[in-house]
């Protein structure tokens, strides 16, 4: 189930709605208020979702890390990542906060499903980035709980 997610996740990256957000989230990479407004927008939306599936759960850890990583490379502790990597993260959240996608949020269920597809796309091409940047925050003392 997961391989399909990824699949339709990457069909869903290659769509010109995906390819304007890329567009968009080079923008943002040198204008940190903004995108620490995204963060924390992208942020409160995986947080108040309530799902005991473990997919899900698994999901949202790794965008609430890739949060942390891109407020840490914002704020200038962390840059030991691609910029072309933190800008298809920072696309992945545009569309994930944005209520323009290929399917709306406001649909029940199938609302989600191309925003879960592109995440699980996302967390198969910058697993490498993440398991990096955990690394790198069980061996300093960032804080990576403050605000955004």
């Amino acid at each position: 189930m997961l391989n399909d997610w990824i699949k339709k996740g990457f069909t869903i990256s290659q769509n010109p709605i995906f390819k304007k957000f890329t567009g968009k989230a080079g923008g943002l990479l040198g204008k940190p208020f903004k995108l620490g407004l995204l963060l924390t927008t992208a942020y409160n939306k995986l947080v108040n979702v309530e799902s005991k599936e473990s997919g899900f759960d698994q999901l949202k850890n790794f965008m609430q890390t890739f949060i942390r990583l891109v407020r840490a490379y914002i704020n200038g502790h962390y840059r030991d990542v691609s910029k072309k990597s933190l800008g298809l993260g920072v696309a992945v959240l545009l569309y994930l906060v944005s209520p323009l996608d290929l399917i709306p949020d406001f649909i029940p269920a199938l609302g989600l499903l191309d925003d879960i597809s592109l995440m699980a796309w996302f967390i198969d091409a910058f697993m490498k980035e993440i398991t990096k940047f955990r690394e790198w925050e069980a061996h300093t003392s960032y804080d990576h709980i403050g605000r955004f």
